[in-house]
């Protein structure tokens, strides 16, 4: 069995999941739980960990690629000019083992600070202020509420330039 990558419409993976699914293959379409911003608010939203790809289990050789690529919200195999690049499945069994039991998804949250939570600029121009941790912004970047001006104001700051406040 090979490990192949699918490309899918977009935001057509669960369509193409499903429909691979009910032609008996075996298909893997890691997702992350990941903090999105929505009318009211922050909500925790699951969706794929690659956007417009899955993973689907085929015996090479034995398989008919015509019908994957031609499954309704499949748009082709991922491929190196004509060649089939397989997926090495120390590679999906890594992926597997970071899906949560509850919902299957991983969690993208990775900042150790938590909502609510005092830490200190030790770096950048707000150098030396400490400020309520909010949320984790962007990859590297987070949000703090600072103290400026006599209130409380938001204020975006790099991930990196924050150190826990004594």
């Amino acid at each position: 069995m090979t490990w192949l990558a699918v490309q899918t419409k977009p935001r057509g993976e669960i369509e193409a999941l499903q429909n691979l699914e009910r032609q008996g293959f075996s298909v893997f379409l890691p997702r992350v739980r990941q903090r999105k911003r929505r009318p009211g608010g922050w909500q925790w939203l699951v969706g794929p960990l690659f956007p417009r790809y899955l993973f689907i289990d085929v015996v090479l050789g034995e398989a008919d690629l015509g019908v994957i690529r031609s499954t309704r919200g499949v748009v082709d195999l991922v491929r190196f000019g004509a060649a089939l690049i397989p997926v090495e499945n120390r590679v999906i069994e890594f992926l597997q083992r970071g899906q949560s039991q509850d919902d299957g998804a991983a969690v993208e949250d990775d900042s150790p600070y938590r909502h609510g939570e005092r830490v200190e600029i030790l770096r950048g121009p707000f150098a030396g202020l400490s400020g309520i941790f909010q949320v984790q912004r962007e990859k590297d970047r987070v949000e703090l509420l600072l103290d400026l001006l006599g209130r409380q104001s938001p204020v975006l700051v790099k991930r990196n330039d924050l150190g826990y406040s004594l």
